[in-house]
């Protein structure tokens, strides 16, 4: 049965989602696999975020409402809904993205058939306010850490990860790429990411976010390597890298 694999926990931070979170929200609801909690960790929302929230938590036990007590940041935010999870399975979903409903049972199909540790899927992508962009990343069956650190092709709200991966190597900055900074850590120690090439995670681009301003981001992969701690020499190579593969895609992101 399906519901051996155990529980999967969800991790969502949200600031300020009211637009948005509800259709994050749904497509997990939606997932054909059932297994799972979905801690959503208010990061104190001056909107109508948490209320949405608390109407979703009434109406299915799975879903858990957690409030930082003061501002905290994404990646420590994230580190909250961490420490509270049960499940040996974690999975990051942003408070603005969705999920295919059959995202974690093709990911589970796949982890047993191959006994993975790290797997993720193709993406697609939104505007802002949530038309298709009509452009696919797609993505390798499998990958090593020389091959990312060319390109991110990780989207952090595709991935399911085991939970002692996550914790081992669990990476905070929020003036990096951290989810960029785990996936490396974990590949560096000789483990491969693997992908349902399908594009199962869709994801919602903004003009002021990290994926979406185009000098943030190549700042902030720029510290990710040196965060890494690879000298100076490889990171411009790599820099070269992300540079070229980001010309192409957000060539496609318009």
């Amino acid at each position: 049965m399906r519901e051996e694999f155990g529980l999967i926990s969800i991790i969502m931070a949200a600031y300020n989602a009211e637009k948005t979170i509800g259709f994050a929200i749904d497509s997990v609801l939606k997932q054909t696999y059932e297994v799972f909690e979905l801690l959503v960790i208010n990061d104190c929302s001056t909107d109508g975020t948490e209320t949405i929230v608390k109407e979703y938590a009434e109406k299915d036990c799975r879903i858990k409402l957690i409030n930082n007590p003061r501002n905290l940041g994404v990646s420590l935010t994230r580190l909250e809904g961490l420490k509270q999870a049960k499940g040996d399975w974690i999975a990051i979903l942003d408070s603005d993205d969705a999920w295919m409903p059959v995202k974690l049972e093709k990911q589970i199909a796949l982890q047993k058939r191959l006994n993975a540790e790290l797997v993720f899927t193709g993406v697609k992508y939104l505007k802002a306010d949530g038309t298709p962009l009509g452009w696919e990343l797609e993505v390798p069956d499998e990958i090593g850490y020389k091959k990312l650190l060319k390109q991110n092709l990780i989207a952090n709200p595709s991935a399911l990860v085991k939970k002692e991966l996550y914790e081992s190597y669990y990476a905070i900055g929020d003036e990096m790429h951290e989810d960029f900074a785990l996936w490396l850590s974990i590949l560096k120690t000789g483990i491969n990411a693997y992908a349902v090439t399908e594009p199962l995670t869709i994801v919602r681009i903004s003009p002021n976010s990290k994926s979406g301003n185009k000098i943030k981001s190549a700042v902030m992969n720029w510290k990710t390597y040196r965060f890494m701690k690879m000298n100076i020499f490889s990171s411009v190579y790599y820099m070269c890298w992300y540079t070229v593969n980001g010309i192409l895609k957000y060539r496609n992101l318009k």
